[in-house]
């Protein structure tokens, strides 16, 4: 908690630090913060408000849910069946100096590896294309 804070919440620390304000000082200070208040509590509100609209809207699509015999299990299961994304098939194929076969999808930046033997053999992606 910030000492601004810890000053804000206890009323002997506020009234410490209001000792050398007029009057009029803290009529203006107690006037701002009325308006931050009023502030807030609009802003809760229209919180209030817009999850009140999504808990309708929840309810609603229960309600079709239920009315079509569909159950949350259901939609669980066609999230689960998608299962993980299929591995993308190689395109290309080359094997370095070591004997060690490499493969690329084609997709994303060109391998190391890949650079390495275009500028070593004088090919291109197209000369290791796997046929």
């Amino acid at each position: 908690m910030s000492d601004f804070v810890k000053v804000l919440t206890r009323k002997n620390s506020l009234r410490k630090q209001c000792q050398d304000l007029s009057v009029s000082d803290v009529e203006k200070v107690l006037a701002d913060l009325n308006e931050i208040l009023q502030e807030r509590h609009a802003e809760e509100a229209e919180a209030r408000l817009v999850e009140q609209k999504r808990m309708k809207k929840i309810a609603e699509i229960r309600k079709r849910m239920e009315e079509a015999g569909i159950g949350l299990d259901d939609l669980k299961a066609i999230k689960d069946s998608a299962g993980p994304k299929r591995k993308v098939e190689a395109k290309y194929r080359i094997k370095d100096a070591a004997g060690t076969v490499h493969e690329w999808s084609g997709r994303g930046r060109t391998p190391v590896a890949f650079n390495e033997y275009f500028e070593k053999h004088g090919v291109t992606k197209e000369d290791t294309r796997i046929k």
